[in-house]
């Protein structure tokens, strides 16, 4: 999980730069750079969630039987949809970019 929000705020920061029109990154794309920081982030929140699934199952399951997750564990599924969705996000703000480029440029 340290990992996912290491890399989704390098991706947001990846995202707002992506605005700025800095002549040092022409050939670099910032959108696309954020776009698969963000969807790698989301594939590290998958796997935390579903080891503290598997943990918690296996270890509160067979101690207690009245037991429930708590608001944390369905805000961190809530987090991992939407930093995929972010990611997409991202790939279609590059995509479009990338098509006006290209337009533009004839």
């Amino acid at each position: 999980m340290i990992l996912s929000v290491m890399l989704c705020f390098a991706g947001i920061m990846a995202g707002i730069l992506s605005f700025a029109h800095l002549s040092a990154f022409e050939r670099f794309s910032r959108s696309f750079a954020a776009a698969i920081m963000l969807l790698i982030s989301t594939l590290f929140v998958l796997l935390a969630m579903a080891i503290y699934t598997g943990v918690t199952l296996s270890f509160l399951g067979k101690r207690f039987g009245d037991w429930r997750f708590s608001w944390s564990y369905i805000l961190g599924w809530v987090a991992m949809v939407m930093t995929f969705f972010a990611g997409i996000f991202y790939m279609c703000a590059h995509r479009l970019y990338e098509s006006r480029r290209v337009v533009g440029s004839h």
